[in-house]
């Protein structure tokens, strides 16, 4: 209901009980104004619901205590002197409780004919609160938005469908080069020929950017190489707004020191620390490289031992420091004597190795005589002056093999026999390859017998965390016990089965005596993960994700109770089909892990793909601990790789209490060997499990001493 002031003069209430009929019809808050006194005459149910006046009525209030700004003050002294112009501009109003309202004030005078100069306004505020308070909470998430992005590591542009940039963060500009105000004026077809004319691959870039526009939905990731040597990682997801696509969202990450570390890794995996060299896994490389080629091409080559004879008798008695310097006079000397494309590696503490590329048995003498009469040309060390001598054994490939441990074992077996002889000579192996292919037919055909005649058997050797001591894992091992061979190692069947394809047969009764022992166990109330080794011929069958889930479902074991060890080798073979078949694992719910890990071709690029588990640290690596500075530096990287990537770490073949002291404070998970425990037989690992009724092997951070296996 309007509510009007009485007037002294009948015209003039009349004509406000008209205008108070009007403004009552008026759905924003209005009110009218008498010019000269500047009191309010006439007012709505708006205009008292915004205001809020004390007795519930803006009459008789002054017009400038109801909107108090300076520009409504000289408003109110020009109307009562005259006509003025119409007023509309924002304003903040006081209520009488404290409280502020925003407004839009509209002042404008009222003729009622019988006076060119107005005697009455009406002002109309219209509540522009929500308003305001929508474009405070626009501005602070704008706000925080962009914090957020100034803050992440990573370059951050945003575009609209067609490439328009909506949006960008500083580190972008860094990351690109891009001068701010070329950004800040927003000449965006400028900025991109910037972003085009930097990638090396101008064309491949323009290429790959045009599919992703043309795509509304792809999200793509991609390395981009800059002119300036950076390789960045390019992350691109679509921008989707009320259930639309509405721009792109691309993220630049600086991976050249990723890869820089990545490389150290690697380098570090494949280098000797004291001397340089390559170590006996880069070794293993060439000797495989080489050994293609010789199938191919028919070449040959010759692979020396270089065995320094007493050398522990320098370290002895002139210490270690001067033994280092040794090694690595020696490993120059060695070099004197090479070809361009021959390969020096150190493969122990004394043992050199070297790769004679396109050599037969004389090339092979001839190398090993000049590298005899260099290492034995005398010393002078600080003062020190003494002689020393080395016993090399060599094999040939093809007549010795074409494995790198085939060829090993051949020219070890010829530097024992240089050592037996006297020691300071050399002697390279004759081919003898007709007798070993013979002797791996006989073994073939034992193992064949003996998986039919039930002569395998499987020992299981703990795996404990490293933390509590527990036993938290057990891997299965085969063993074979013939009436005719007596025991053979794993190390001679194995390959012999991997070359005859039996290994399929073998890695299949594995599997399932496996997890038959697990669900045993699990049935007495022991809960063991079992891990099992699976050869890259067995995960290529056709069935094998098949055959793995119909053993699981046979025995009833739970399937996160089966890890399946995996060699590098599967995994970069066939990337793809690779991925493709660890992914149907995993969704079983089988846990997967990398065996020997460190001594094949793993990348990070594949790591972060597959769903990996756990890594093996090699017990190569393991070895040397503590005390081999490049052994440490390169379990300590796998360990952060590991970390990074959120994978668990075990460490095999810790056979001393150094070795485990290490690993612990480095932040490896579990271990397993000879320090806990060797393969035991399944009555002799329940046994110790059933023992175990306190974590075993540690206690209050003491060492206890282990119960035998």
């Amino acid at each position: 209901m309007t509510c009007v002031a009485a007037s002294p003069g009948g015209t003039d209430q009349a004509l406000l009980q008209a205008w108070g009929t009007l403004v009552d019809g008026l759905p924003d808050a209005t009110w009218i104004v008498d010019a000269h006194s500047r009191r309010v005459v006439a007012d709505n149910a708006a205009a008292r619901k915004l205001l809020g006046p004390p007795g519930g009525s803006l009459l008789g209030l002054q017009a400038e205590a109801l909107i108090a700004t300076p520009e409504d003050m000289a408003f109110w002294d020009e109307a009562a002197a005259g006509a003025c112009a119409p007023l509309q501009s924002d304003a903040t109003l006081c209520r009488p409780d404290g409280s502020t309202v925003h407004v839009t004030r509209s002042i404008r005078a009222l003729h009622d004919g019988s006076s060119a100069v107005p005697r009455h306004y009406a002002v109309v505020a219209f509540d522009r609160s929500a308003w305001r308070r929508a474009e405070d909470e626009r501005e602070q998430v704008v706000a925080e938005l962009q914090a957020t992005l100034e803050s992440t590591a990573d370059g951050i542009l945003v575009t609209d469908l067609v490439g328009r940039i909506r949006a960008f963060n500083r580190r972008f500009a860094q990351t690109w080069g891009i001068p701010e105000d070329l950004l800040k004026s927003r000449q965006d077809a400028a900025v991109h020929d910037w972003m085009r004319r930097s990638v090396a691959d101008a064309d491949g870039y323009e290429r790959r950017l045009q599919a992703i526009q043309d795509a509304t939905l792809l999200s793509a990731t991609e390395r981009l190489t800059l002119h300036s040597g950076q390789v960045l990682e390019r992350v691109t997801r679509p921008l989707w707004c009320r259930g639309q696509a509405m721009g792109r969202v691309y993220s630049f990450r600086d991976l050249s020191e990723q890869l820089a570390a990545q490389h150290r890794i690697e380098e570090l995996s494949l280098t000797d620390a004291l001397t340089g060299l390559p170590n006996r896994r880069r070794l293993a490389e060439h000797v495989a490289q080489a050994s293609q080629r010789s199938r191919q091409e028919g070449g040959s080559f010759a692979l020396l031992l270089i065995d320094l004879d007493r050398f522990r008798q320098i370290n002895d008695s002139l210490g270690h420091e001067i033994g280092d310097r040794v090694l690595i006079d020696v490993a120059q000397r060695i070099k004197g004597c090479m070809r361009a494309d021959d390969l020096l590696a150190r493969t122990g503490g004394d043992q050199f190795a070297l790769l004679v590329e396109g050599a037969d048995t004389d090339v092979a003498e001839a190398t090993a005589r000049r590298i005899l009469d260099a290492v034995a040309a005398p010393y002078n060390l600080d003062g020190s002056q003494f002689t020393l001598t080395c016993s090399i054994g060599g094999a040939l490939c093809p007549g010795n093999g074409h494995s790198a441990d085939e060829l090993v074992r051949h020219a070890e077996a010829a530097v024992l026999a240089v050592k037996d002889g006297g020691r300071g000579n050399y002697r390279v192996q004759k081919g003898q390859r007709g007798g070993d292919r013979r002797a791996d037919i006989q073994l073939d055909h034992s193992m064949r017998q003996a998986l039919a005649s039930g002569r395998f058997r499987l020992h299981y050797q703990p795996q404990v965390e490293l933390r509590s001591g527990r036993v938290v894992g057990a891997e299965a091992l085969i063993r074979w016990r013939d009436p005719a061979l007596g025991e053979v190692a794993p190390s001679r069947f194995i390959p012999v089965a991997e070359d005859s394809g039996f290994i399929v047969a073998l890695g299949d009764w594995v599997l399932g005596q496996a997890v038959s022992q697990g669900a045993a166990w699990l049935a007495r109330g022991l809960q063991v993960p079992i891990a099992i080794n699976v050869s890259a011929l067995q995960f290529q069958q056709p069935q094998f994700i098949e055959r793995v889930a119909a053993a699981l479902a046979a025995s009833k074991l739970p399937p996160q109770l089966l890890e399946l060890e995996l060699t590098e080798s599967i995994l970069v073979r066939d990337a793809n089909e690779a991925l493709q078949r660890l992914q149907s694992l995993a969704r079983i719910g089988v846990r997967l892990s990398i065996d020997d890990f460190g001594t094949g071709y793993s990348s990070l690029a594949y790591l972060k793909r597959f769903p990996i588990d756990k890594l093996k640290i090699d017990r190569s690596f393991v070895k040397g601990l503590p005390g081999d500075d490049s052994d440490g530096a390169i379990v300590v990287a796998i360990l952060q790789m590991a970390g990074a990537l959120g994978m668990k770490v075990i460490a095999e073949g810790v056979e001393t209490e150094g070795q485990r002291q290490f690993l612990l404070d480095s932040g490896c998970h579990e271990f397993q060997g000879f320090l806990y425990a060797p393969a035991l037989d399944s009555l002799s690992f329940e046994k110790r499990l059933l023992l175990a009724s306190a974590p075993l092997g540690v206690t209050e951070g003491r060492r206890v001493r282990l119960v035998s296996g």
